[in-house]
This record gives structure tokens, sequence and C-alpha cells, in this order.
């Protein structure tokens, strides 16, 4: 016979307990009556118990399951701004003309509010992120995009990113932006056409770049003051930005 499991053995080693306690107690009060009467009332209010306990157990491990799914979803956004993301954002941002409008909603603090970012959000989304194509070097963005092809693949095969709509469409923008450009033999005389093509391609990426980037340092303000120091002393919007810690 199969040695019982480890959950089966503990359910017996209780059932047992409740039965011997069941009869310590007949043989304390000798009240049959009570003992049948409590055991129906409690069997009778089990059900409901359980199924209150049940959803209460449910929705705290869903509560948790969700959290370390963020968890792991940021840690992803995370690796992607250290390779490709902050660098995108600042040769895309360099060619906006209208940056100024928006800069110190980018220029995020120490003592920045749950508020403050979420304002600084809205704004973010009422901006128009258009681009001046003849800005950008092309060649220099089509090989940026190139050599982080695999670590974009990569990050496309990754579940984790699933949970996360918005950063989902902009990897995919990154994608097609990455292969357009790589389609494109020569980038010094495509038609104006063309251009437009393309300059639409960039202002998709733009879009959802700023946009994440935010979000990703209002958790990492909450979550990890230490990776949110750095990425405020290399914010790429602050024209003061600098790596070393001063007074």
């Amino acid at each position: 016979m199969k040695k019982l499991g480890w959950k089966l053995r503990i359910g017996l080693i209780f059932v047992a307990v409740s039965v011997v306690l069941y009869i310590v107690h007949y043989l304390i009060f000798q009240n049959f009556y009570f003992l049948s009467e409590y055991t129906l009332f409690y069997f009778a209010w089990l059900p409901i118990e359980v199924l209150v306990v049940t959803l209460v157990l449910d929705q705290l491990l869903e509560m948790r399951d969700l959290q370390e799914r963020m968890e792991k979803l940021n840690m992803v956004i995370g690796v992607f701004f250290s390779e490709s993301g902050t660098f995108l954002l600042h040769e895309l941002s360099g060619s906006d003309p209208d940056i100024e409008n928006i800069r110190q909603d980018l220029v995020v603090g120490q003592k920045w509010t749950d508020r403050q970012f979420d304002e600084a959000s809205q704004r973010i989304k009422q901006h128009p992120h258009h681009v001046d194509i003849n800005q950008i070097d092309l060649e220099k963005l089509k090989n940026f995009l190139v050599s982080k092809r695999e670590f974009s693949v990569r990050l496309l095969e990754n579940p984790v990113i699933l949970e996360h709509e918005s950063f989902t469409e902009l990897l995919m923008a990154v994608f097609h932006l990455t292969e357009e450009l790589e389609f494109r033999k020569n980038l010094k005389s495509l038609p104006d056409s063309d251009l437009n093509h393309i300059k639409g391609d960039i202002e998709r990426v733009y879009a959802r770049l700023i946009g994440t980037w935010l979000d990703y340092m209002k958790y990492m303000k909450k979550w990890y003051p230490y990776l949110y120091s750095l990425s405020m002393r290399t914010n790429p919007f602050d024209f003061n930005s600098s790596p070393i810690v001063t007074p």
C-alpha cells in the first residue's frame, strides 16, 4: 500500500483529534442532546464558512500573484530602458519641436507624489508627440535598432509583458520601426512620401515611449528609491542631469 500523502495524514490527524474532543466533551458534560444540536448547527454553517474563507483566500492569493507578476514585468521594463529606451528617448525627444512644452513634466523630482506623476501623465497624453525627421540621424537610429533586434525579440517572447498592454504595444512599435529602417538600404535619398511614413512610425514609438517611461519612474519612486535616484540623475529630458551625486 502506498504511503499516504502528508496532506491526507494531517487531515486524518485533525479528524481524529476532533472525534476525541467530542468524546471528551460527552464524558465531561454527559449532554448528548446539546452535543448533537451543536454539531448539526456547525455542519449547517460549514458550507457558508468554507465559501467565505475560499473567496477571501482566493482574493488574497490573486492579489499576491498579481503583485509578483507586476514585479517581474517592471524588471523587464527596467531592462528595456537600460538597453534601449533611454537612448531612444534622448534621440527622439531631441527632434521634438514642442518638447519645451512638456519638459518640466518629465524632469521628475525626489519628492514627487503619485498625484504629480498622474497629473504629468495626463498632460503628456495631450502632447502631439511630433518629430522633425530632418533632425534625426536615420542611419544612426537604424544601426542602433538593428543591433538591439535580438534583445527586442527576446522581450516579445517573454509572456510577462502580456500583463502590460501599453508596453507590449511599445515593443511592437519599436520592432516595426526596426524592420522599416532595415529594409531601406539607402536612408539618405528617400522621397518625402516615404519620409512621412517613417516619421509616423517614429512618432508612434515616441508617444508610447514617453508614457511608459513616466509610469516606470512612478513605480521606481515607490518601490525602488535607489533605482529612481539613478534614473533622475540620468534623465534624458534634464539638461542638468549627471550621474555624479552632489550635495
